[in-house]
């Protein structure tokens, strides 16, 4: 009998028994299952069990985080279920099956745009800073702008615009790329795709409409012509080339010959892709791409845009859970190509204001839960920062009325927003950063906007959680029980500060981009971006887990009982291993700055994964506090990353 066989045998029931599991697996941290109705999975009943901290549907998997026993958990799981367990992958694929044509098309399309989103990003908080010291008229009496009055802020007006162009003109370019990748192709012939299509020896987009159609440059080939139109911010064309590419590349691998396939399929596939590109696709796509930005800006502009705000900021919250937000990316920037601005942004940015002022008033009424605030003070920070889901997963939702509340907030400055026409030069960072992005003539209202999305979620959330009744939970009684329970236990040797256990930036867990990382539901932590490639122990103890097969994760178990958790990038699991070399056993003993695994940095960055290493204390053996240092350049085994 197992060490979890009793708890599993409680889970297995929960979720709906053998016959509701499609398909189940784990990565280092949580249990991931397909479930063939998601509905007959009691939420509440598994939240409750003693391993389990905390659930999350997301597409289309049910998933339980376990912790850094969840292999364990899961062999029992699978032992009591009698059913195998497979790779993480096949469950990935399996769960397509739970979501409809819409929800797989847009989980098509986020995971095209997922690897674009930090340029787009960088590219939008650039043209936002631009349009403060450029645009906003500061000085003599509202009549100068910085860059009026200051050579050198001229000069770097000028300069950013390199990496703002370089960001969204050839947007193109990041797609074509974005989506041989994710099909499996070859990704250099996307890239050349792309820049075919942003070409400089074309016919610029942004000038296709001030130009007579009659002096639009063309190739002539006797029986026909073809414009040469540029696509530059287009995002449709640019989709359309693509995946016409992958396609290709695909028949002709198929049909040809392998002797002469590395020469013949390239040749082809990339001739044949640029011609329809040019001649159909991009023409197709830049008239659909036209429509659907007219028909959201009708909308936008509308007599009933009061209407179409409040229906938009009230939803956008739930469509995040659903993944069909990810439509937004191309409809805002299909607007700005179109329109030189987008409305439609601005109201996401408030709807992430919203949901974190929802979780700031959670924190308040439950002010003296120490438990409760190692999620939501993380949560609402990264919320107010852009990233929604450790807000939403891990506070909102589990309560519901704050998720509302949110809502309500978020619907009431969209209405304004819309009615005052506040738009956005570009896309940036959600949340209260959102502002940079905003026309500088719109940044008054906008403002007005973030405040309404502060104080009517929050007031909301404590009037109706008072009414419910949450408030602090005896926590701080639990902690004088557990304290006098450890008192008259053997004293442990003390453990006083951390190392780094790789060399490289030292960043909060709150920027780790994985909802359970950096929501704390496995505990407090830090990560790094390394510069180095051998993962080291940060302090005596002994191994507690590799995990097996990938050995891409281990835990330790320091002197003082304290548990951390080590995990090197994010997905990495998936590698099955390759790229990762262990140097220690569990059980085995270790010193501070001791070998622990050997990772290749190379072959992960290759397979598209980060390299962020990430450090969870996930139980503490005595109620600690512990502080966390990042924001700093550290050397492995040297340098102090957390005290005691």
């Amino acid at each position: 009998m197992g060490k979890f066989t009793s708890e599993a045998q409680d889970l297995l029931r929960y979720v709906g028994g053998k016959e509701n599991i499609a398909a189940v697996s784990h990565c280092v941290t949580r249990m991931r299952f397909v479930l063939n109705d998601i509905a007959k999975a009691d939420v509440k009943a598994i939240e409750a069990l003693p391993t389990a901290k905390g659930t999350f549907t997301q597409a289309g998997q049910f998933q339980v985080i376990i912790g850094n026993e969840v292999s364990s958990y899961y062999n029992d799981f699978t032992a009591v279920a009698g059913i195998e367990g497979v790779s993480k992958d096949a469950v990935k694929n399996a769960a397509k099956k739970n979501q409809n044509v819409a929800q797989r098309a847009m989980s098509n399309l986020a995971e095209i745009f997922a690897p674009l989103i930090p340029a787009i990003i960088v590219g939008g908080l650039i043209l936002g800073f631009r349009n403060i010291i450029g645009q906003i008229a500061f000085f003599n009496n509202g009549t100068q702008t910085l860059v009026d009055i200051s050579q050198f802020w001229a000069g770097m007006y000028n300069f950013l615009w390199l990496i703002g162009e370089a960001v969204f003109n050839f947007l193109p370019v990041a797609i074509v790329w974005s989506i041989t990748k994710k099909m499996g192709t070859t990704q250099a012939l996307g890239i050349v795709l792309g820049i075919t299509l942003v070409s400089p020896q074309l016919l610029n987009a942004y000038s296709v409409a001030t130009t007579a159609a009659a002096e639009i440059p063309h190739w002539d080939f006797g029986f026909f012509q073809v414009n040469m139109i540029g696509y530059q911010a287009q995002v449709l064309p640019a989709i359309l080339a693509g995946f016409t590419l992958v396609y290709l590349e695909r028949f002709f691998r198929k049909i040809c010959p392998a002797v002469i396939s590395m020469i013949v399929v390239p040749f082809l596939s990339l001739l044949f892709a640029v011609i329809i590109a040019h001649g159909v696709l991009g023409p197709i796509g830049w008239q659909i791409g036209s429509w659907i930005s007219d028909m959201v800006n009708a909308g936008l502009t509308s007599s009933f845009k009061q209407i179409f705000g409040a229906i938009f900021g009230f939803l956008y919250a739930p469509l995040v859970i659903t993944g069909l937000h990810h439509m937004s990316n191309a409809i805002d920037l299909q607007l700005i190509a179109d329109f030189g601005g987008t409305t439609l942004w601005p109201m996401i940015a408030l709807s992430n204001i919203a949901q974190g002022s929802a979780v700031l008033g959670m924190i308040m009424l439950q002010k003296k839960d120490a438990k409760a605030k190692e999620v939501s003070v993380p949560a609402c920070i990264s919320c107010y920062l852009g990233v929604t889901e450790p807000a939403m997963f891990g506070v909102n939702l589990k309560y519901g009325f704050p998720f509302i509340c949110g809502m309500i907030g978020s619907a009431i400055a969209a209405v304004i927003s819309l009615t005052f026409g506040v738009a956005a030069n570009a896309i940036g960072v959600g949340g209260l950063p959102g502002i940079l992005s905003i026309n500088p003539k719109f940044i008054p209202v906008f403002a007005i906007c973030m405040v309404i999305t502060i104080v009517v979620p929050f007031v909301l959330t404590i009037i109706v959680g008072r009414k419910k009744g949450v408030c602090a939970s005896g926590s701080e009684e639990v902690q004088e029980e557990v304290t006098e329970k450890r008192s008259v236990e053997d004293p442990v040797q003390e453990v006083k500060d951390l190392k780094a256990f790789l060399s490289g930036k030292v960043m909060s867990i709150e920027e780790v981009p994985d909802q359970v990382f950096s929501s704390r539901a496995l505990g407090d932590g830090l990560a790094i971006e390394p510069v180095d490639t051998v993962l080291v122990a940060p302090a005596d103890g002994e191994v507690s887990m590799i995990m097996e097969e990938s050995n891409h994760a281990c835990g330790l178990t320091l002197a003082d009982g304290t548990e951390i958790l080590l995990h090197i990038g994010l997905d990495t699991v998936n590698l099955k291993g390759e790229g990762f070399t262990p140097h220690v056993a569990m059980g085995d003993k270790v010193k501070a700055g001791q070998k622990l695994i050997t990772f290749d940095p190379e072959k992960i960055r290759a397979a598209g994964y980060p390299l962020t290493t990430i450090m969870v204390v996930t139980d503490m053996d005595e109620a600690k506090n512990i502080e966390f240092f990042t924001g700093k350049e550290v050397t492995a085994a040297r340098d102090v990353i957390a005290a005691f």
